[in-house]
């Protein structure tokens, strides 16, 4: 569940080595982790955002680039710790939260201090300097109490940095599910999606209802490899779609979805690519809140 910058740099594409534009990134490079043949984590995310982090000329450390920290930053979302950790070597001082309690203990075994919680129910008080979350953000329906938790995490000057999936994100997957359930004679919402994709407009509506000025706030395409198939894909990230069918209605559901999938997103040379889309944002909690 996570992505990164393109070769031009912001907005962004699909996973490269690639140097952030900015010049002032966590990471030298910013590339792709795939897990199970399911890219999970790609490397820069915007995270040059996360300053006064200071960078040397040498790129040391497997991406660290001579950083001093100082920062402390809240990774909502954390997941195994990977982004998390990179901020660490880099100097910062890292809390990360998940729901996943055997994520939580990967996390910690990579020396994150991580904690099992809800990002809809943040009990942080003001102490820090970021918030971060990426690829998290769209599994969290009650996105205003997110929202609501970052603000009351952050000190008065501090800044929301998210990317996650936005409007329009896996929609050939999403049409394909709906075709499939129909065929069964079912209605396509007959399982509540676990993801809300927002965009632009909603998102900064949302953000500066709460009081944050948007920095930066961008809606943007990331066709995306899918190593394992539209099958995979639904095998890793589409758990509640496939819950309800035992293991032989599982197989044909999955046949189906995939056929229905076939012409959007397969590649003449056999290859699958995902409709990612991105929403990405900087958000800055102004000097002069006083809560």
């Amino acid at each position: 569940m996570r992505s990164g910058p393109s070769r031009a740099g912001f907005p962004g594409s699909p996973a490269g080595s690639v140097s952030c534009r900015a010049g002032r990134c966590l990471f030298f490079f910013c590339g792709g982790r795939y897990e199970g043949g399911i890219e999970t984590v790609v490397g820069c995310v915007f995270l040059c955002q996360l300053r006064p982090v200071r960078f040397g000329t040498g790129h040391a450390g497997g991406g660290t680039s001579g950083a001093e920290g100082g920062e402390r930053i809240l990774d909502v979302g954390c997941g195994d710790g990977f982004l998390a950790q990179r901020m660490q070597l880099a100097g910062c001082e890292v809390v990360g939260i998940d729901t996943s309690r055997e994520l939580v203990a990967a996390a910690r075994a990579r020396g994150v201090d991580a904690r099992v919680m809800n990002a809809e129910a943040m009990t942080f008080a003001p102490g820090f300097d970021a918030v971060f979350s990426n690829a998290a953000l769209h599994w969290m329906r009650r996105q205003d109490r997110v929202i609501d938790g970052a603000w009351r995490a952050l000190k008065p000057g501090g800044r929301f940095v998210v990317e996650c999936g936005g409007k329009g994100n896996i929609d050939g997957i999403l049409n394909g599910l709906k075709k499939a359930f129909a065929r069964r004679g079912l209605e396509p919402d007959v399982v509540p999606s676990p993801w809300h994709f927002a965009g632009v407009p909603e998102m900064r509506q949302r953000l500066e209802a709460r009081g944050f000025v948007v920095q930066e706030i961008a809606l943007f395409g990331r066709p995306t490899p899918l190593p394992a198939g539209v099958e995979g894909w639904l095998s890793v990230f589409a758990h509640d779609f496939l819950a309800s069918f035992d293991a032989e209605n599982r197989k044909d559901f999955l046949d189906d979805v995939t056929e229905y999938c076939r012409p959007a997103l397969m590649k003449p040379d056999g290859s699958w690519v995902a409709d990612y889309v991105r929403l990405r944002f900087s958000a800055t909690k102004p000097v002069t809140a006083d809560d």
